[in-house]
């Protein structure tokens, strides 16, 4: 029988789950509050079992500002606050910066793996089905009736279950799940409003007031140095911002159910004819293809560029604060998705799924598969959830009013780390992991009145023409993989030479014609049938 199945190990002897999370559990599969802390004789059996800790190995990408501060998420408030509630002991294990895929491939060809595997298990070679079929992780159907709060999100939102399961139906791990759209918000158009004020210009919508815009940034001198050295938009090749206001974004996308390739449409020739004018009159960045982050941070604290595309609190937010004291009046703010008729809603835009691929998987090497499903299970709790996001209370947040509130240990750092790096010592609701983003921390955590506004305007697309989280299957993806290595190739490097005008828009029949050649249609059909085993999840 597979160990995946059937009959699972009961060892009654280990206990490594304390009465605090026991009673949660119970308290939940009866229909009680899921952050109840338990009876006086339950308190008192935990004291007695806390004699008995698990020790659980633990592997995880440390985000780089995390990395910055601390040598491991053993460090963070929170994690800390969870092992001495559950009494299980964490062992973390971080890749070397930077190196994420290489180590995990190292990792997952060896035949001992760590307890718990937190990855986007969907990049293993041949997806999380082929890891499953090859005992790396288990999967957690047979597993849910341990893990009652996650068996009632997922019943309570069943795309959130489609998106956590491979196309045979088995749920991959426990996934990081952000449970409101404002959260899946983060990234879109930018524009200098102390610009737009100064040459009494209003917030371009369309693709046309787009350019009226950047010629006004190009010629009026906002910036009020008396040199042309204004950049009115800085932005990459295909951004999707942009090329989605033609209706084909630099990816596949669908139309209800037929899955299409962006660069090949018709519409994709009008985005990059519109990019070659820009760029031939001197709106688009002279050196938008090669201009790294550092170089970005230059132009932009530097008072040049005009408009780009910027996260929520890694943009807005970032450079708001660096100019705040030696340009109070520096203003950027988020602006409209673009379309090409006025009144239009824009179709395309950045948005991340609910379920965001990333799963705390437990492996094959796991030797209590039950007893890490209770723990694991336990951060989608009330409680757990609390202190994921939110961290000790008293220390890192106090209940004002029944409401989680963030205290100046995470605020106002005493060390004098930015709020990023402060929220990263503290709490995990600001990365990833096995537990459910609380709304209430990201308000908190994005507060500038320009930071929501652009929340606000970045949430209008319809998104109706994007790409679920579909799965290639194991059979096709070697070939695939190979397909757009090869179309990606060829692709980035037309893109750049028709923006340019180093090839004339008058090939672009031809550059399908190359596309189609090195099996652009075959990968389309290799989409489409990932669609339809998505559709039917």
């Amino acid at each position: 029988m597979s160990m995946y199945k059937g009959k699972r190990s009961r060892l009654a002897a280990i206990v490594i789950i304390p009465a605090l999370m026991a009673s949660t559990l119970a308290a939940c599969s009866e229909g009680g509050s899921t952050g109840s802390t338990g009876s006086a004789s339950e308190e008192q059996q935990s004291g007695e079992q806390s004699q008995s800790l698990t020790k659980l190995t633990y592997w995880v990408e440390l985000f780089p500002d995390a990395a910055a501060i601390m040598k491991s998420y053993g460090e963070v408030t929170a994690w800390k606050e969870i092992e001495a509630r559950t009494g299980v002991q964490l062992e973390f294990q971080h890749p070397a910066q930077g190196q994420l895929a290489e180590q995990f491939n190292l990792l997952v060809a060896s035949n001992k793996l760590p307890d718990v595997v937190d990855f986007g298990w969907n990049s293993y070679p041949g997806g999380a089905q082929k890891a499953i079929r090859d005992k790396k992780i288990v999967p957690l159907n047979d597993y849910l009736e341990d893990a009652p709060n996650l068996k009632a999100l997922l019943d309570a939102n069943p795309e959130w279950r489609k998106m956590a399961s491979t196309d045979d139906g088995n749920i991959i791990g426990f996934p990081f799940i952000r449970e409101d759209v404002t959260q899946q918000v983060f990234l879109g158009p930018a524009i200098r409003q102390d610009w737009l004020d100064k040459l009494n210009l209003s917030s371009p919508t369309t693709i046309d007031e787009w350019y009226t815009v950047l010629k006004a940034f190009k010629e009026r001198d906002p910036n009020g140095n008396g040199e042309a050295d204004e950049i009115p938009i800085l932005i990459p090749a295909g951004e999707l911002a942009f090329a989605g206001a033609f209706g084909t974004p630099n990816d596949f996308f669908r139309e209800q159910d037929t899955v299409k390739y962006g660069p090949i449409e018709p519409g994709f020739k009008d985005y990059l004819a519109t990019m070659n004018r820009w760029y031939d009159e001197g709106l688009l960045d002279k050196d938008f293809a090669t201009t790294d982050s550092k170089m970005r941070d230059a132009k932009i604290t530097g008072n040049q560029v005009g408009s780009t595309v910027l996260f929520l609190n890694g943009g807005i937010g970032k450079y708001m604060d660096l100019m705040a004291k030696s340009q109070p009046e520096f203003k950027i703010v988020g602006t409209t998705y673009p379309t090409l008729n006025a009144g239009d809603k824009p179709v395309f835009g950045y948005i991340d799924n609910p379920v965001t691929g990333i799963f705390a998987a437990i492996t094959g090497s796991n030797k209590n598969v039950d007893e890490t499903v209770k723990f694991l299970d336990y951060l989608y709790s009330e409680e757990g959830k609390l202190i994921m996001n939110f961290g000790k209370e008293g220390e890192t947040y106090t209940l004002v009013d029944g409401q989680p509130k963030y205290t100046d240990a995470v605020l106002n750092n005493p060390n004098g780390l930015p709020i990023s790096q402060s929220f990263r010592s503290h709490i995990m609701g600001a990365t990833s992991g096995p537990f459910v983003q609380d709304v209430r921390h990201t308000q908190q955590y994005t507060t500038k009145p320009e930071q929501k506004e652009a929340m606000a305007l970045w949430s209008a697309p319809t998104h109706e023409n994007r790409m679920p989280p579909v799965s290639i299957a194991a059979q096709d993806s070697s070939r695939y993989a190979s397909i757009m290595t090869d179309v990606n190739t060829y692709k980035d490097e037309m893109m750049l030479k028709f923006i340019t005008g180093a090839e004339s828009l008058d090939k672009f029949d031809d550059y399908v014609k190359a596309l189609k050649a090195l099996g652009i249609e075959e990968a389309i059909q290799i989409q489409q049938a990932a669609l339809e085993r998505y559709n039917d999840r």
